[in-house]
């Protein structure tokens, strides 16, 4: 096996992770986890290709970086060069307003790809922060590319993967622009079921990794309609709320609030 020092990071985020008792980040052995192999395949980049094009694709990730919470892995203005595709953990997307304030403008776990925001224009237009410890693998987009003009399904998955971003975006548009407080944070938790049950996980009872405050900022409302729309739920018998963890107990009725046919 190759040596296990430390392959270089990307040079834009590497000067960005302020100093702190133990690392922030550190990279880990290629050969743990390889694309054909991964339990996200279904999810992530590698989805539905032949053993010939997951080889490629293997060659390509030569980067898996570990981020404790709290790390950055790129900002705002910094140059893109690769997609991330999360193995583990999860982060936020945060946009800057021009008065400084940030904004959440995503949440995202195990199988996602971030990052897409800086192809157009070649520099990133937010930044990723961890939300917990967090692995990703580094997909430079140049190789991704190249891999796509000569393989098709590898060009399909990167529209698929492109388009499913551009849905979740427009989705969120539509949340925020049509439906009122309650129905937001019941959507933003039925989205997450859905996202957790893809995974293999309980589509009834997770863990909240964004704040209460996080929350509120990406679906536009204040922290204390958040807090109040939880302790309402919890009293009514929807959801049950211990610390971060969420547990769903009447979806047939959080559904209903969603559509806006509840009495």
């Amino acid at each position: 096996m190759e040596s296990a020092a430390a392959v270089p990071l990307h040079a834009e985020f590497q000067h960005t992770l302020a100093p702190r008792p133990r690392p922030l980040l550190r990279d880990v052995s290629r050969r743990q986890t390889l694309c054909s192999s991964c339990k996200l395949r279904g999810l992530c980049f590698s989805e539905g290709l032949d053993a010939e094009a997951l080889r490629q694709i293997d060659e390509l990730v030569t980067t898996r970086t570990w981020l404790h919470k709290g790390a950055t892995l790129f900002r705002a203005g910094t140059r893109f060069n690769a997609l991330y595709a999360i193995r583990s953990g999860s982060c936020k997307t945060v946009v800057l307003s021009l008065d400084g304030q940030g904004q959440v403008a995503g949440y995202h776990m195990a199988g996602d790809i971030i990052g897409s925001d800086g192809i157009g224009t070649g520099v990133h237009g937010c930044e990723a922060v961890m939300l917990e410890d967090t692995e990703v693998c580094a997909l430079p987009f140049q190789q991704v590319e190249d891999l796509s003009r000569r393989n098709s399904h590898v060009q399909r998955n990167v529209h698929r993967l492109l388009s499913r971003e551009i849905a979740r975006e427009r989705n969120i548009m539509m949340l925020l622009g049509t439906m009122r407080a309650e129905q937001r944070l019941v959507a933003f938790l039925l989205d997450l079921s859905e996202r957790y049950q893809e995974r293999g996980y309980s589509s009834r009872e997770f863990v909240l990794r964004l704040t209460r405050e996080e929350i509120g900022s990406y679906l536009g409302l204040k922290l204390e309609t958040v807090s109040r729309l939880f302790s309402r739920f919890q009293r009514e018998g929807l959801i049950q709320v211990q610390g971060r963890v969420v547990k769903l107990l009447d979806l047939p009725t959080l559904k209903q609030i969603v559509s806006g046919t509840t009495a």
